[in-house]
């Protein structure tokens, strides 16, 4: 019977005593083919791993010794050597964590003054500007025209003992509140001829008014004033018959006289009514 590849193998191999004589034995036949490439690859596989582990070491130590030379150069130079651990230690170090931001700093007024300074100005200034809004709508709110004092219509605007009266006369107690019939300047204040004391007040669009026989005056020349303030008190100087405001109002730039109880009316205001009740109409 023919053996197998594997009985042929295991055939064993006979040694001959110490001191025997050397006799005829059949050499121990090769191997099979495929047993013959089996051990080959294993030989190639175990030089691999061999070579593999020789230049891991090789490198690692190549690794060392470079760090060692560099922290003797530090330390040769008087630098401190950077902290290591031993390899395979785990990191005890924290992770990084994204820092705060840093605080806005606001720069310095460029005069040197300081934060609160700056507020108390901005402060103040808001205030000016508060007061100066009030004082504005204030104005818009006052009257462009009143009757310039209250009390009874005694004389109206027309010819009278053959001479033009070019005004109209309001009739009162002594000392009684005199107001301006419009805003403007105060062009003329103090005695004046006829009229005992006056006040001519020129306004912005070229209308004069004037105030006569008064007793007192409150203003001056070249003064501002608005409608609505008091000028003057009532009085009877001059040639009067009593106790009165004579009013008159002149046009394009005080050079025309009308009639001042339709001005006034143009304006919203009756001084027909009766007796003038107050100087705002009723």
């Amino acid at each position: 019977m023919q053996k197998s590849q594997f009985e042929e193998a295991a055939t064993p191999v006979v040694i001959p005593p110490v001191g025997a004589h050397r006799v005829g034995r059949h050499r121990m036949p090769a191997p099979p083919h495929a047993l013959r490439g089996r051990a080959a690859v294993l030989a190639v596989a175990a030089g691999a791993a061999v070579t593999a582990a020789s230049a891991g070491s090789a490198m690692s130590d190549t690794s060392t010794h470079s760090a060692e030379a560099g922290d003797i150069a530090l330390l040769a130079n008087g630098e401190p050597a950077p902290a290591t651990s031993a390899p395979g230690a785990p990191s005890t170090s924290a992770p990084a964590t994204p820092s705060a931001p840093a605080p806005v700093v606001l720069p310095a007024a460029a005069d040197g003054s300081s934060t609160d300074d700056i507020s108390s100005t901005m402060l103040y200034a808001g205030t000016e500007i508060n007061a100066q809004r009030e004082i504005a709508e204030e104005q818009a709110r006052r009257p462009k025209v009143v009757i310039p004092a209250i009390g009874a219509f005694t004389s109206p605007y027309a010819m009278r003992w053959g001479v033009m009266h070019s005004g109209i006369d309001i009739a009162n107690v002594n000392g009684t509140p005199i107001l301006a019939a419009t805003d403007g300047v105060v062009v003329d204040a103090g005695p004046a001829q006829g009229y005992g004391n006056w006040v001519r007040i020129m306004s912005d669009d070229g209308t004069m008014t004037v105030y006569g026989h008064m007793e007192t005056v409150d203003v001056q020349k070249g003064q501002r004033v608005y409608a609505g303030q008091k000028i003057a008190g009532m009085g009877n100087l001059g040639f009067s018959t009593g106790t009165h405001l004579h009013f008159e109002v002149l046009v394009n730039d005080g050079q025309q006289h009308v009639d001042p109880v339709i001005w006034l009316a143009e304006h919203g205001l009756d001084v027909l009514a009766g007796s003038v009740a107050s100087a705002f109409g009723s």
